[in-house]
């Protein structure tokens, strides 16, 4: 009997880690369940449905006689470049290239900036370039400098620091001086109060394809307030809490989470399981620890961004209470100077909080190059006008030096840098796009990498 009972003690001393090991194994697998459960409830939440139709089709698939549209009324509209004395031959070159490819026909004002006395010499040269009224203006002392509650020797160590962190131009004081004018202080400034749009221009930027038509009377007629033309990712160093104060934002003003704002966060939307990354106890988590990029419910921002260097946009937006209340959030933050958050991610996060998808524009007809980035959309099949004559302008007008004419491209006489992309990696384009598109990309165009050109517009080879 005793031998029977010490087997039967035995054995139940053996069942209870068993036991144990099936309540924990359930217990972890419910969690898991649980977890796995709300992250395809948080997926379904921020996803990003299809609208009815695409809402946002290129103004121009060809060229068109530009004399035509010259001669209609133009819009309030004025090209804007910021520019250093010592950058007059890359000032030049780039409006000579943009009064070539379309101000030669619209004669739009040119209004440049510098925040220094400007040197004769670069007036005079570029005078001369201009085919309109050309306007030189010093930028007010007080929207070049520091604002008066930020300690300048306290941001010149963050300086030094992002300097040594090899944060991206984080050691120049003139560029983060920069980067806070173009995302408030610039739309203020008395000589662009005239104005309703203007068409953001940089020394040593090349357009590729002429544009003959006028973009402002095309914005104004489709309703369209924000146009771009590229799209990719931010430098992750440069602005680490800058989506958590643009969220903090949201929050305060009671701003719903959209589907222009959900087409900039990271979630499990794409993937058939979600990843433990997106499951809510990590979330929480990376929230609590202000995990860069990270928002205070831990949404996390995809770093996707337009690239502000190009910009055709309405004025009144950028002048208006909500983008100016929160400019004036981000300016108290003072990220501008203790971190280097740039206008390109400032002015993405804003549009896409701001406006609906359908007021955005993807100039996907422009050849634009700004090193190292370009688009090009290739040359419409018989769309180029040979034989017109309209252009006389460089010698070309047998097609001398053009990409070739294929089927799917929509350019005007364009002359591609590399004839195999028409753009650089689509991944954030496609993104930012997707609350505009009803055509999309599906999952094997997606793991091939074949991200579309624009919408309804597929990759080189691609998707269609």
């Amino acid at each position: 009997m005793k031998l029977l009972s010490a087997l039967a003690a035995a054995s139940r001393t053996l069942r209870r880690p068993a036991r144990r090991f099936r309540h924990v194994f359930r217990g972890a697998a419910l969690i898991v369940t649980l977890c796995i459960a709300e992250s395809l409830l948080y997926g379904h939440v921020h996803s990003i449905p299809r609208p009815a139709e695409d809402l946002d089709a290129p103004f121009s698939t060809q060229c068109q006689d530009p004399r035509v549209a010259a001669a209609q009324p133009r819009e309030n509209a004025v090209l804007v470049m910021l520019a250093r004395n010592s950058e007059k031959d890359e000032a030049r070159d780039t409006i000579a290239n943009i009064e070539a490819q379309f101000n030669q026909w619209f004669h739009y004002p040119v209004l440049f900036l510098n925040n220094e006395p400007w040197d004769p010499e670069f007036v005079r040269a570029l005078n001369r370039t201009v085919s309109g009224p050309a306007m030189f203006e010093v930028i007010p002392q007080e929207d070049w400098s520091y604002p008066s509650w930020i300690d300048p020797e306290a941001a010149q160590q963050s300086m030094a620091r992002q300097q040594q962190s090899g944060v991206w131009n984080g050691g120049k004081e003139s560029y983060h001086h920069m980067c806070r004018f173009y995302s408030g202080t610039f739309y203020t400034l008395p000589a662009l109060q005239p104005y309703k749009y203007y068409w953001r221009l940089e020394p040593g930027v090349r357009y590729t394809c002429a544009i003959t038509y006028d973009p402002f009377t095309a914005m104004a007629a489709h309703n369209k307030t924000y146009g771009f033309t590229t799209a990719l990712w931010e430098e992750p160093l440069t602005c680490p809490s800058l989506f958590r104060a643009v969220d903090a934002f949201r929050r305060a003003h009671h701003l719903p989470t959209t589907p222009s704002w959900n087409a900039l966060l990271t979630t499990p939307s794409h993937s058939p399981i979600p990843s433990p990354w997106h499951w809510y106890p990590l979330r929480r988590l990376r929230a609590a620890l202000h995990t860069p990029h990270h928002g205070a419910s831990g949404d996390r921002w995809n770093l996707c961004h337009y690239w502000s260097n190009f910009e055709i946009a309405d004025l009144d937006f950028f002048r208006g209470g909500a983008y100016q209340a929160l400019f004036r959030h981000l300016d108290a933050h003072g990220g501008f100077y203790h971190e280097r958050w740039g206008d390109a991610p400032v002015h993405s996060l804003a549009v896409h909080l701001l406006l609906p998808a359908a007021r955005r524009h993807h100039f996907a007809d422009f050849g634009y190059h700004h090193e190292p980035f370009f688009q090009c959309p290739g040359n419409a099949a018989g769309g180029q006008l040979r034989g017109a004559g309209v252009f006389d302008d460089d010698g070309n007008g047998n097609g001398e030096g053009w990409s070739e004419e294929r089927a799917g491209a929509i350019g005007c006489r364009c002359r591609c840098l590399d004839r195999r992309k028409r753009n650089n990696r689509g991944i954030c384009l496609e993104a930012m796009q997707a609350p505009a598109a009803r055509t999309r990309m599906g999952l094997w165009e997606r793991w091939r990498g074949w991200y579309p050109y624009s919408i309804g517009i597929p990759a080189e080879g691609g998707w269609g």
